[in-house]
């Protein structure tokens, strides 16, 4: 067997690699439920983010109380895992540069990630990039704030790629209830539900351009919302259609009941894992040149894939093999090994 026990060490040596991210987040802004998710969270694990709102699904009018509730639950017990990014609202108003300054010099190092909404292109993106490190600096913050980027204006699907190239960049995110309103009713409001949203050419164009400006750039992709608040399932459905037909390798939540059929469908299929599992033992064994199993070859293009398989198992709370867990990842290194 290679020396070299971890996959992510081995296969990525040279290259840039995806940034690791829960698959499925979830958004809220009321303090009830803000509070259910954060607990809910604390009892399943970082299986999934929570992103506390305070832009559109917060109650307008009530920004500086909201700010502080936010705050308060962010330096808490109650995040009980360091997972819990925010939404700040758009360069449009004048709330995002407090937000930001308040979030980062009293929390930054409680923050999962930062969530910018309405941006209009990548030069408001970048002001927000420079205002992001400027405040990191002078707070004395160690660490950067991941920042994520709603899609969900015109000039913001035209600089998809551009934005996704820049520095601090953890993710793209689709906002398609405001993607559909900018288009003043050249979108059918039908498009924000299945199975318009995946068929409407528009939408279409959308996420796909959305989805391979992230990948390009070592980005999470992250879905929009399933609005079928009655139906889990639903929400389920769509996240499979978002990762298999458009690359998508996260998906927005607005309901607890949505999150395990979201986890559910990012999960890798039994047969998948296990394949995953005894391919990537084979190689590992070989000292990572090319194998044979059940009759394919495999090198380290197919390696790559069947330890994204493994990482997604991860992300998605199954449980892997035993010998598999006790090999790759039965320290830091292995559970690291596909971040950067």
């Amino acid at each position: 067997m290679s020396e070299a026990r971890h996959p992510g060490e081995v296969l990525y040596a040279s290259e840039a690699r995806r940034r690791a991210a829960p698959v499925c987040d979830h958004y809220c802004g009321s303090p009830r439920q803000m509070e259910k998710a954060l607990a809910l969270q604390s009892e399943r694990g970082p299986l999934f983010d929570v992103t506390l709102d305070l832009e559109d699904g917060a109650p307008a009018g009530r920004e500086r109380e909201q700010l502080e509730i936010v705050l308060e639950l962010l330096r808490s017990d109650r995040n009980a895992h360091d997972r819990v990014g925010v939404r700040i609202h758009g360069l449009h108003t004048p709330w995002w540069r407090q937000e930001l300054a308040t979030l980062v010099c009293e929390a930054g190092a409680r923050l999962a990630h930062l969530t910018l909404p309405k941006a209009e292109g990548a030069a408001e993106v970048a002001e927000v990039v420079a205002q992001l490190e400027r405040t990191a600096g002078a707070c004395g913050l160690e660490r950067p704030v991941p920042l994520r980027v709603l899609i969900e204006t015109h000039g913001a699907l035209r600089e998809a790629d551009a934005i996704a190239r820049l520095p601090g960049m953890a993710g793209l995110d689709f906002g398609l209830m405001d993607f559909i309103s900018a288009h003043d009713g050249a979108i059918p409001l039908a498009a924000l539900r299945s199975p318009l949203q995946f068929e409407h050419p528009l939408v279409v164009r959308a996420k796909a351009e959305i989805a391979t400006a992230a990948i390009a750039h070592g980005l999470v992709a992250a879905h929009n919302v399933t609005v079928d608040l009655d139906r889990p399932e639903q929400a389920g459905a769509d996240a499979a259609r978002a990762r298999i037909e458009f690359g998508f390798l996260r998906m927005w939540s607005i309901h607890p009941s949505q999150i395990e059929p979201i986890l559910a469908a990012f999960a890798p299929a039994p047969d998948e894992l296990a394949e995953a599992g005894a391919v990537l033992l084979a190689a590992a064994d070989a000292g990572w040149g090319p194998v044979r199993h059940a009759g394919r070859l495999h090198d380290a293009g197919s390696y790559r894939y069947h330890w994204q398989v493994l990482q997604r198992a991860r992300q998605t709370g199954q449980r892997l093999p035993d010998e598999v867990a006790a090999r790759f990842f039965s320290d830091a290194a292995g559970e690291t090994g596909a971040t950067r």
